[in-house]
């Protein structure tokens, strides 16, 4: 059985606490979390100890020990990217495949950063939402796509990502500029592409379901409800970049990606002025 090393900041999360079983699942027992390492210990959460010994996977004194001990590496902390550089240095520099849990990165210097690292040292790497992958988008036209307008739940900060990932990968990488058009309860960001596609992520509460309207240049148009087990098609997708080293993610949609939502944040400090993108 090949070993995988989780690195993460806290390890009693959600992430943390579901792909171990997914993994060993779907890869029918030829990988198995083995090894984990945790930053910090956090109040109101299950010491790093403790997750380990509910869930039978040794905790390790440091990241090192995980990255040598392991064939695989998965760089958790999803809710908290400002740690995803710091944690991933060592992993990026292994030559080992690594996977970054989203969002990848703070901004897009970091994520250029981090990119570069793993490029020096031969290490594949990617990062991704979920999102990506579920199996509503697959069978969506790319060509023609004029504009989307994009709708899911939570906050900006954490769940940005799981519209701007889908947005990316359907439009492509020449966004050029965003626009704050929400409120602080309702966050709503306008992307313009260089040619003059737009499309707009809008988080609406925990209640409201992801999903997206597109319209085509030639009038066509199309409605997406994602239902489908998205976590179970990005874990499919896991294993095959394990087995393979290959991403299943061009790196410029990632930097992409980065910089939109980067902007985005510095975006809502002055709403309905355009912010551009590098």
């Amino acid at each position: 059985m090949k070993k995988i090393g989780f690195i993460d900041y806290f390890l009693d999360e959600w992430h943390a606490e579901k792909y171990p079983a997914w993994i060993e699942q779907a890869s029918k027992g030829r990988m198995g979390v083995s090894y984990a390492y945790g930053k910090a210990d956090l109040e109101g959460k299950l010491s790093n100890r403790e997750w380990c010994a509910k869930k039978g996977i040794e905790l390790l004194a440091s990241i090192e020990q995980v990255v040598e001990q392991s064939d695989y590496l998965i760089v958790l902390s999803p809710d908290h990217a400002q740690y995803h550089e710091e944690l991933s240095r060592i992993a990026l520099q292994s030559g080992k495949p690594t996977y970054i849990d989203k969002t990848f990165a703070p901004d897009r210097a970091a994520a250029l950063r981090m990119l570069e690292l793993a490029d020096k040292h031969g290490t594949p790497m990617y990062s991704t939402s979920a999102l990506r992958f579920a199996a509503e988008y697959a069978p969506v036209e790319r060509q023609g796509i004029e504009a989307i307008c994009s709708l899911g739940p939570g906050k900006f900060e954490n769940y940005a990502i799981h519209q701007v990932e889908p947005i990316i990968a359907l439009m492509g990488t020449e966004a050029k500029q965003v626009m704050w058009t929400g409120t602080a309860g309702a966050p709503s960001l306008l992307i313009g592409f260089s040619d003059g596609r737009q499309a707009t992520i809008n988080l609406y509460g925990w209640e409201s379901p992801f999903s997206m309207a597109l319209s085509y240049a030639d009038g066509a148009s199309q409605y997406v409800k994602i239902e489908s087990n998205f976590f179970g098609a990005f874990i499919d997708q896991l294993i095959a970049f394990f087995e393979s080293g290959v991403s299943p993610v061009p790196p410029a949609e990632t930097i992409a990606i980065a910089s939109i939502l980067e902007a985005g944040e510095r975006a809502a400090r002055t709403p309905y002025e355009w912010i551009a993108l590098p």
